[in-house]
């Protein structure tokens, strides 16, 4: 398993990892298999999804927060409810298929790891079988 150590910026944002996983799985010299990609956190997640157009990113964001919205009813003590439920929605994991040594993605698709409680030091884990 490979460890990836990513630190967000934002309170809530979208990083493209494809590159990273990528490199991983060409390291790995697995022509045919399946790909892993998982985030051992509770306020993060990881999916995949259109990377030619950034506002799609924005627009995932945007959705969300209308869908689930920080409540005062809430009574985590963290005050981070909203992120937990987002991460529950989005999922800790995607797998992958792995053909000629490569990730296959289709033509419009990235993976991202999806920050919901930032900024932060997170990890994402890389398993290529």
């Amino acid at each position: 398993m490979h460890e990836l150590n990513i630190e967000t910026k934002k309170k809530e944002e979208f990083v493209d990892i494809t590159g990273a996983v990528s490199e991983v799985v060409a390291k790995w010299g697995v022509d045919y298999g399946i790909c892993t990609v998982s985030v051992p956190h509770t306020t993060a997640g990881v999916t995949v999804n259109e990377n030619a157009d950034p506002d799609v990113k924005r627009d995932i964001l945007l959705g969300m927060n209308s869908i689930v919205k920080n409540d005062f009813r809430f009574r985590h003590a963290e005050g981070n409810s909203a992120a937990h439920i987002k991460s529950s929605l989005v999922g800790c994991s995607v797998t992958l298929p792995v053909a000629g040594g490569k990730v296959a993605l289709g033509g419009w698709q990235g993976i991202y790891f999806c920050e919901f409680d930032g900024p932060r030091k997170r990890k994402v884990w890389i398993s290529v079988k």
